[in-house]
């Protein structure tokens, strides 16, 4: 699919749409690109410095930075770059981010798969290794982050509401 913007947020059972930019276990960062209608090489990142799960975004929304929401997959499956992937929604970690004097909300929804083998756990452990992660993909690009706190499903399913609810205002 070369449009990820014309995909529904959800599929026909209710699960969230999420395409997979960068998969787990990579050391740079790679972004869709809608101009060119594919996956670019954005940054590496620091030495030592890989993505724990998939990054990716929720098709059909539109987050407070002007690009679509982001997104992380909890799971140890091998993926690619387009991979569509069913989810659920898990968490979300709430962030302001500031760049060049701008300051604005930023937050990261956790997923994992609809289709998953084995429950995922989202312990106060993992919430900081994931913190500690995003702070270092950060690293050298100008950007400050702010943690302010974790949600739930329920908070995350409302940040895919509310971001695919801009999407449809700005393309109305």
């Amino acid at each position: 699919m070369s449009d990820y913007s014309k995909l529904p947020v959800r599929d026909k059972e209710g699960n969230i749409h999420v395409v997979v930019e960068t998969p787990r276990g990579s050391r740079a960062k790679y972004k869709f690109e809608p101009n060119c209608k594919g996956f670019a090489f954005s940054r590496p990142l620091d030495p030592g410095l890989e993505y724990p799960f998939d990054w990716g975004f929720v098709p059909g929304t539109l987050g407070p930075d002007g690009d679509p929401l982001d997104a992380m997959i909890l799971h140890e499956l091998e993926t690619f770059p387009g991979l569509l992937v069913p989810c659920q929604a898990l968490a979300v970690l709430q962030v302001r981010q500031s760049e060049e004097g701008r300051s604005l909300r930023n937050d990261r929804v956790l997923f994992v798969p609809a289709k998953r083998t084995r429950d995922t756990h989202l312990g106060d452990s993992l919430k900081r290794a994931l913190e500690g992660f995003f702070l270092g993909a950060v690293a050298g690009t100008g950007k400050e982050l702010e943690f302010l706190g974790w949600g739930g499903p329920d908070l995350a399913t409302q940040e895919v509401e509310t971001a695919a609810r801009r999407f449809r205002e700005k393309s109305a």
